[in-house]
Protein backbone atom coordinates (compact mmCIF):
# COMPACT_ATOMS: atom_id res chain seq x y z
CA UNK A 1 0.00 0.00 0.00
CA UNK A 2 1.69 3.28 -0.93
CA UNK A 3 1.92 6.30 0.85
CA UNK A 4 0.00 9.39 0.19
CA UNK A 5 2.24 12.53 0.40
CA UNK A 6 1.08 15.67 0.08
CA UNK A 7 2.95 19.09 -0.24
CA UNK A 8 1.29 21.90 0.83
CA UNK A 9 1.95 25.70 0.93
CA UNK A 10 4.36 26.99 3.31
CA UNK A 11 1.20 27.86 5.32
CA UNK A 12 -1.09 25.48 6.95
CA UNK A 13 -4.42 26.00 4.85
CA UNK A 14 -6.30 22.61 6.28
CA UNK A 15 -6.03 20.86 9.83
CA UNK A 16 -6.04 17.36 9.95
CA UNK A 17 -8.79 15.86 12.04
CA UNK A 18 -7.09 12.51 14.07
CA UNK A 19 -10.01 9.86 13.46
CA UNK A 20 -8.87 6.82 13.68
CA UNK A 21 -7.41 7.75 17.67
CA UNK A 22 -9.86 10.59 19.28
CA UNK A 23 -7.11 10.50 22.19
CA UNK A 24 -4.74 12.34 20.27
CA UNK A 25 -6.87 15.79 20.65
CA UNK A 26 -6.84 15.33 23.99
CA UNK A 27 -3.10 15.77 24.10
CA UNK A 28 -1.39 19.19 25.08
CA UNK A 29 0.04 21.71 22.62
CA UNK A 30 2.73 20.40 20.41
CA UNK A 31 4.04 23.10 17.44
CA UNK A 32 7.11 23.47 15.19
CA UNK A 33 8.28 26.34 12.51
CA UNK A 34 10.54 27.15 10.96
CA UNK A 35 13.34 30.18 10.81
CA UNK A 36 16.06 30.98 7.97
CA UNK A 37 18.22 28.32 9.49
CA UNK A 38 16.66 26.22 11.91
CA UNK A 39 13.65 24.69 12.82
CA UNK A 40 12.30 24.40 15.99
CA UNK A 41 9.65 22.19 18.04
CA UNK A 42 7.71 23.41 20.97
CA UNK A 43 5.81 21.46 23.59
CA UNK A 44 4.15 22.32 26.44
CA UNK A 45 3.82 19.33 29.27
CA UNK A 46 1.18 18.21 31.27
CA UNK A 47 1.02 19.93 34.34
CA UNK A 48 0.42 17.40 37.44
CA UNK A 49 -3.04 19.13 38.22
CA UNK A 50 -4.09 18.38 34.65
CA UNK A 51 -3.22 15.14 34.54
CA UNK A 52 -5.78 13.51 37.35
CA UNK A 53 -6.28 14.36 41.24
CA UNK A 54 -4.68 10.94 41.75
CA UNK A 55 -1.30 12.16 40.24
CA UNK A 56 -0.48 15.39 41.71
CA UNK A 57 2.79 14.28 42.85
CA UNK A 58 3.41 13.51 38.85
CA UNK A 59 7.22 15.33 37.93
CA UNK A 60 5.98 17.52 34.71
CA UNK A 61 9.97 17.00 33.52
CA UNK A 62 9.49 13.29 33.29
CA UNK A 63 6.80 13.48 30.59
CA UNK A 64 8.97 13.24 27.77
CA UNK A 65 7.06 14.49 24.34
CA UNK A 66 10.32 15.48 22.39
CA UNK A 67 13.13 13.36 21.49
CA UNK A 68 15.99 12.72 19.62
CA UNK A 69 16.22 10.10 16.70
CA UNK A 70 19.35 11.16 15.33
CA UNK A 71 22.04 13.98 15.26
CA UNK A 72 19.77 15.70 12.70
CA UNK A 73 16.21 14.77 13.34
CA UNK A 74 14.19 15.00 16.12
CA UNK A 75 9.99 14.20 16.85
CA UNK A 76 7.50 15.42 18.81
CA UNK A 77 4.55 13.48 19.63
CA UNK A 78 0.55 13.46 20.65
CA UNK A 79 -1.01 10.36 21.72
CA UNK A 80 -0.02 7.06 23.25
CA UNK A 81 3.86 7.83 24.41
CA UNK A 82 4.27 4.10 24.44
CA UNK A 83 3.28 3.62 20.50
CA UNK A 84 5.61 7.01 19.95
CA UNK A 85 8.11 5.03 21.70
CA UNK A 86 7.99 2.13 19.16
CA UNK A 87 7.89 4.21 15.93
CA UNK A 88 10.99 6.39 17.42
CA UNK A 89 12.81 3.17 17.74
CA UNK A 90 12.11 2.26 14.74
CA UNK A 91 13.47 5.11 13.14
CA UNK A 92 16.87 5.03 15.35
CA UNK A 93 17.44 1.88 13.90
CA UNK A 94 16.92 3.06 10.29
CA UNK A 95 18.52 6.03 10.48
CA UNK A 96 22.01 4.57 12.06
CA UNK A 97 21.35 1.08 9.37
CA UNK A 98 21.37 4.01 6.52
CA UNK A 99 23.95 5.84 7.98
CA UNK A 100 25.95 2.73 8.46
CA UNK A 101 25.34 1.56 4.88
CA UNK A 102 25.85 5.01 2.77
CA UNK A 103 27.86 6.68 5.76
CA UNK A 104 25.42 9.65 4.85
CA UNK A 105 22.57 11.03 7.70
CA UNK A 106 19.23 9.24 6.66
CA UNK A 107 17.13 11.92 4.56
CA UNK A 108 14.30 13.37 6.66
CA UNK A 109 11.42 12.35 4.13
CA UNK A 110 13.09 8.33 4.02
CA UNK A 111 12.75 8.19 7.67
CA UNK A 112 9.30 9.78 8.14
CA UNK A 113 8.46 7.32 5.02
CA UNK A 114 9.91 4.65 6.74
CA UNK A 115 7.97 5.49 10.25
CA UNK A 116 4.47 5.40 8.17
CA UNK A 117 5.65 2.33 6.50
CA UNK A 118 5.57 0.85 10.10
CA UNK A 119 2.36 2.44 10.76
CA UNK A 120 0.69 0.95 7.16
CA UNK A 121 1.38 -2.61 8.77
CA UNK A 122 -1.94 -2.18 10.53
CA UNK A 123 -3.81 -5.58 10.08
CA UNK A 124 -1.18 -7.27 7.93
CA UNK A 125 -0.07 -10.65 8.67
CA UNK A 126 3.56 -11.33 10.05
CA UNK A 127 6.19 -12.55 7.18
CA UNK A 128 5.78 -15.81 8.52
CA UNK A 129 2.30 -15.85 7.38
CA UNK A 130 0.81 -16.23 11.02
CA UNK A 131 -0.86 -13.76 13.10
CA UNK A 132 1.72 -11.82 14.15
CA UNK A 133 0.82 -8.59 12.94
CA UNK A 134 -0.73 -5.45 15.12
CA UNK A 135 -4.19 -5.58 16.33
CA UNK A 136 -4.56 -1.69 16.24
CA UNK A 137 -3.10 1.30 13.93
CA UNK A 138 -0.35 3.04 16.56
CA UNK A 139 -2.19 5.77 18.50
CA UNK A 140 0.20 8.32 18.01
CA UNK A 141 0.88 11.53 15.63
CA UNK A 142 4.27 12.69 15.15
CA UNK A 143 5.77 16.37 13.97
CA UNK A 144 9.48 15.06 12.12
CA UNK A 145 12.00 18.03 12.11
CA UNK A 146 15.09 17.31 10.90
CA UNK A 147 18.04 18.80 8.56
CA UNK A 148 18.82 17.97 5.22
CA UNK A 149 22.56 18.94 2.85
CA UNK A 150 19.83 19.51 0.16
CA UNK A 151 16.63 20.95 1.48
CA UNK A 152 18.16 22.66 4.80
CA UNK A 153 15.45 22.23 7.60
CA UNK A 154 12.79 20.12 6.52
CA UNK A 155 9.00 19.10 8.62
CA UNK A 156 6.46 16.29 8.43
CA UNK A 157 3.42 16.07 10.15
CA UNK A 158 2.26 11.78 10.39
CA UNK A 159 -0.89 10.75 11.22
CA UNK A 160 -2.35 6.70 12.53
CA UNK A 161 -3.36 6.41 9.36
CA UNK A 162 0.43 5.99 7.57
CA UNK A 163 -0.05 9.62 5.83
CA UNK A 164 2.62 12.04 6.20
CA UNK A 165 2.29 15.91 4.72
CA UNK A 166 5.21 18.31 4.63
CA UNK A 167 4.75 21.71 6.26
CA UNK A 168 6.14 25.25 7.29
CA UNK A 169 4.70 25.16 10.49
CA UNK A 170 2.13 23.12 11.62
CA UNK A 171 0.60 22.11 15.33
CA UNK A 172 -1.15 19.25 16.71
CA UNK A 173 -2.53 18.02 19.73
CA UNK A 174 -5.46 20.29 21.95
CA UNK A 175 -5.81 23.64 20.85
CA UNK A 176 -4.24 23.43 17.38
CA UNK A 177 -6.59 24.99 15.29
CA UNK A 178 -6.14 28.34 17.20
CA UNK A 179 -2.27 28.17 17.12
CA UNK A 180 -2.59 27.06 13.71
CA UNK A 181 -4.36 30.45 12.83
CA UNK A 182 -1.45 32.43 14.48
CA UNK A 183 0.93 30.28 12.62
CA UNK A 184 -1.16 30.69 9.30
CA UNK A 185 -1.29 34.63 10.18
CA UNK A 186 2.37 35.19 11.74
CA UNK A 187 4.33 33.04 10.03
CA UNK A 188 6.76 34.01 6.87
CA UNK A 189 9.92 32.81 5.20
CA UNK A 190 12.48 35.09 6.44
CA UNK A 191 11.97 34.70 10.15
CA UNK A 192 15.27 35.16 12.08
CA UNK A 193 16.22 32.61 14.85
CA UNK A 194 14.85 34.68 17.69
CA UNK A 195 11.48 35.68 15.79
CA UNK A 196 11.16 32.10 15.57
CA UNK A 197 11.84 31.28 19.19
CA UNK A 198 9.16 34.14 19.86
CA UNK A 199 6.74 33.32 17.49
CA UNK A 200 6.80 29.24 18.69
CA UNK A 201 6.23 30.48 22.48
CA UNK A 202 4.00 33.06 22.00
CA UNK A 203 1.66 30.84 19.69
CA UNK A 204 1.98 28.25 22.32
CA UNK A 205 0.75 30.71 25.18
CA UNK A 206 -1.84 31.93 23.41
CA UNK A 207 -3.94 28.41 23.55
CA UNK A 208 -2.26 27.01 26.73
CA UNK A 209 -4.18 26.90 29.76
CA UNK A 210 -1.38 28.01 32.53
CA UNK A 211 1.61 29.94 32.97
CA UNK A 212 4.43 29.49 30.46
CA UNK A 213 7.30 28.19 32.26
CA UNK A 214 11.11 26.78 31.99
CA UNK A 215 9.89 23.58 34.08
CA UNK A 216 6.05 22.68 32.25
CA UNK A 217 7.86 23.85 28.29
CA UNK A 218 10.29 22.13 26.35
CA UNK A 219 11.93 23.92 23.07
CA UNK A 220 14.11 21.47 20.79
CA UNK A 221 15.61 22.88 17.56
CA UNK A 222 17.48 21.48 14.46
CA UNK A 223 20.03 23.85 13.18
CA UNK A 224 21.62 21.88 11.93
CA UNK A 225 22.15 19.41 14.69
CA UNK A 226 19.60 18.49 16.94
CA UNK A 227 19.47 20.69 20.33
CA UNK A 228 16.88 20.44 23.36
CA UNK A 229 17.15 23.76 25.38
CA UNK A 230 17.98 23.51 29.08
CA UNK A 231 15.37 24.93 31.50
CA UNK A 232 18.13 28.07 31.51
CA UNK A 233 17.37 28.86 27.90
CA UNK A 234 14.04 28.07 27.76
CA UNK A 235 13.73 30.97 30.67
CA UNK A 236 15.68 33.14 28.46
CA UNK A 237 13.08 32.93 25.50
CA UNK A 238 10.24 33.54 27.97
CA UNK A 239 11.53 36.50 29.51
CA UNK A 240 11.79 38.19 25.33
CA UNK A 241 7.91 37.35 25.27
Amino acid sequence: MAVEKRITSPLLVRFIPFILIPSLSADRHLLAIFSLSSLYLTQLTRSPTLVSPSFHSQEPSSIEKVAEIDEHVGVAMSGLTADARTLIDHGRVEAQQHKFTFNEPMPIESLTQALCDLALKFGEDDDDGGSGGMSRPFGVALLVAGWDDEHGPVLFHTDPSGTFVRYQAKAIGSGSEGAQTTLQEQWRADLSLEEAETLALSTLKQVMEEKVTSTNVDIAKVAPKWHLYSPQEVEGVIQRL
